[in-house]
C-alpha cells in the first residue's frame, strides 16, 4: 500500500517496488529518492500533491498533512564586508576539491568563478563554524545579514543556493538536506532592449573594422559575449551563410544563419587582420580578444552615439531576439536560434 505524508514544502511517498509507479514518480521535477528512509522526496508545488493522491487513490493506504512552524531564526547585525582570510585550511581544501570537481564536469571557467566566490563569500561568513556544522539557519542569516544590507543582486543569492548545493551534497556529505536550500523568488523584469535605430547608430559610431565586426556579429547572430570570442574562422560557413556556434552555455552547439552582408564584413575583416587562432585577437597574434575589452568597446560606441542608457552587451542579444520576433519570426524558431532549452526562457528575452 501507498503512504503519502506533506510536511510543509515537501512530500514523501513511500511504497513498494514497481517500475510504472517509479517512472511516475520520476516525472516530477526535483523528485528524488530517499535511502535511509526508504521513500520518494517530491517538491509541494503547484498541483503536485493533487496529481499524485488522484494517481494513488486508489491504493492509497495512509495520508498526513502537517504544517511545521520552524521556530525563528536569528538574524546577524548587518555586514558591509565578509572576511574571507578567516577561512580555515581545511575549509579552503574543500573549496579547492570543489573547484577541482566542477572543472571536471565541464563548468566553464566563468561559472566555476562565480560558484567559487559567492561559496567562499558564504563560509567565511560561517567561519565560526566547520561546513559539517552549516546549516539552512545559516543561508537565511547570510542572506538578511550580508546579502540584503549590501544590495547584493538576486543572481548572486541564487548562485550562492546552486554553488552551496553542489558543494555541501557532493564534497562536505554532510546530513544537511540541500533541498531545503531554497532558492530566492525568481524576477520578471522586463528585458532591456534597443530600437534598430538605436543600434544602428551604436554600429555607426565604431570606425574600427574588427570592433565593429565583433559588435554586428552579436547583434546579427544573438550571441552571448562568450560565444562571440569563443569563436574560430573555421566556424564561419560563408558557402552556405551559417555560422557554426560551437560548446556553448549547456554544452551545445547550435548554427545560426548569416546574411551576405555580414559574411562579407567578415570577409574584409578577415583579409585586413588575418586572426591566426581565434577569429577575434588580441593584440598579440594567437591570444583571444578579452571580455574587458569588448564592453570598453562598447561603452566608447553607444558614448559616441550619445545614447544614455545603460547598455551592456547582452542588450544586443535581447535586441536580436525582440526584433526577430516583432518581424513575425516563430518564438520557437527563434528559440532554437538564440540556444535556449526552454520557451519559457526566450520569453524573458523578448
Amino acid at each position: 500500500m501507498i503512504e503519502i505524508k506533506r510536511i510543509n514544502n515537501r512530500i514523501f511517498v513511500k511504497m513498494p517496488k514497481n517500475e510504472v509507479d517509479i517512472r511516475f514518480v520520476r516525472s516530477f521535477q526535483y523528485a528524488r529518492w530517499d535511502n535511509k528512509e526508504y521513500r520518494w522526496i517530491i517538491p509541494n508545488y503547484g498541483d503536485n500533491l493533487a496529481q499524485l493522491r488522484s494517481y494513488f487513490s486508489a491504493r492509497l493506504s495512509s495520508f498526513i498533512e502537517e504544517d511545521i512552524v520552524a521556530p525563528p531564526i536569528a538574524v546577524d547585525e548587518p555586514r558591509t564586508h565578509v572576511d574571507k582570510t578567516q577561512l580555515s585550511a581545511e575549509t579552503i581544501q574543500q573549496i579547492e576539491r570543489f573547484k577541482t570537481w566542477l572543472e571536471y564536469k565541464r563548468y566553464s571557467q566563468n561559472s566555476v568563478k562565480i560558484y567559487l566566490d559567492c561559496l567562499s563569500s558564504f563560509l567565511a561568513f560561517c567561519a565560526d563554524k566547520k561546513t559539517e556544522e552549516i546549516d539552512t539557519s545559516d543561508l537565511i542569516r547570510y542572506v538578511h545579514a550580508y546579502i540584503i544590507p549590501n544590495k547584493l543582486s538576486y543572481s548572486f543569492q541564487n548562485q550562492t543556493v546552486n554553488a552551496s548545493k553542489l558543494f555541501f551534497r557532493e564534497i562536505v556529505k554532510s546530513e544537511l538536506d540541500v533541498e531545503t536550500f531554497e532558492r530566492p523568488r525568481a524576477q520578471h523584469a522586463l528585458p532591456n532592449v534597443l530600437s534598430k535605430e538605436e543600434v544602428k547608430a551604436i554600429l555607426d559610431a565604431i570606425i574600427n573594422p574588427k570592433h565593429k565586426a565583433m559588435l554586428s556579429l552579436i547583434y546579427a547572430c544573438g550571441l552571448r559575449r562568450s560565444e562571440l570570442l569563443n569563436l574560430l574562422p573555421s566556424h564561419i560557413d560563408s558557402k552556405r551563410s551559417l555560422l557554426i556556434i560551437k560548446q556553448t552555455k549547456g554544452k551545445k552547439d547550435r548554427i545560426v544563419p548569416i546574411s551576405n552582408k555580414t559574411v562579407n564584413m567578415l570577409r574584409e575583416y578577415y583579409k585586413s587582420y588575418r586572426p591566426q587562432t581565434w577569429l577575434f585577437e588580441g593584440q598579440t597574434h594567437g591570444e583571444q580578444y578579452s571580455e574587458k575589452s569588448l564592453q570598453s568597446v562598447l561603452k566608447q560606441a553607444i558614448t559616441k552615439a550619445k545614447i544614455n542608457k545603460p547598455v551592456t552587451l547582452h542588450w544586443l542579444r535581447h535586441s536580436y531576439a525582440t526584433h526577430l520576433l516583432e518581424a513575425g519570426t516563430d518564438l520557437r524558431y527563434i528559440q532554437e536560434l538564440l540556444g535556449h532549452s526552454s520557451s519559457r526562457t526566450t520569453e524573458t528575452e523578448v
